[in-house]
């Protein structure tokens, strides 16, 4: 590895490995929370899963792959800059894929909170980070600052949606339920957020 390259990574190592770290134990966690809502009455269709339950799942991924990426023992920041390159103009195919299924599930319809955190942060971020991957290269450190926000905020993405889709599958969880009764005193409010 260069002297330059290797300098400029081992800065960001303690950083890396805790927004990995981090992303891959709450891969874990959305696995072990979507097994355990499985027996809930409420069933949500394929369609809303692949456009808001995969999605989270894709973001965390996200940053763990960022993560590993400048975490590599690279011989020069050119690889890695392809890489991250790469993963960023996947990414924003991919959020053109989301937004293409969000609008096609009839499962859910979103509000604007669910178009802004499942579409537009989603692909700003991965514009950021294909944008910074170009200048990676450069003597500027801002591509390396831009480059932590994206991997932090593809993190933040993916907690909110985990959470915002388990709090909807909780409280959606006995909608159904309650739907067809006649007590005034059971709430039948339509539950915030997608489903899960």
């Amino acid at each position: 590895m260069t002297d330059l390259a290797n300098l400029r990574l081992s800065a960001w190592e303690s950083f890396y490995v805790i927004v990995g770290s981090s992303g891959a134990a709450l891969i874990g966690v959305q696995f072990v929370v979507i097994t355990l809502i499985a027996g809930m009455r409420r069933r949500t269709t394929a369609s809303s899963i692949a456009a808001f339950a995969t999605p989270t799942v894709v973001h965390l991924a996200g940053a763990l792959l960022i993560s590993a990426i400048m975490s590599a023992p690279w011989p020069s920041l050119f690889p890695a800059s392809v890489a991250l390159a790469m993963c960023g103009l996947g990414g924003l195919i991919y959020g053109a894929v989301v937004i293409h299924r969000a609008r096609r599930q009839t499962g859910y319809k979103p509000v604007w909170e669910d178009w802004l955190w499942y579409a537009t942060f989603p692909c700003s971020v991965y514009a950021s980070l294909t944008l910074a991957a170009l200048f990676l290269r450069t003597t500027s450190h801002l591509p390396m600052f831009v480059i932590g926000a994206a991997a932090l905020a593809l993190l933040v993405i993916g907690i909110h949606n985990a959470w915002d889709s388990v709090t909807h599958m909780v409280v959606g969880g006995g909608h159904e339920a309650t739907a067809g009764t006649s007590d005034p005193t059971v709430a039948r409010a339509e539950p915030d957020g997608p489903p899960q």
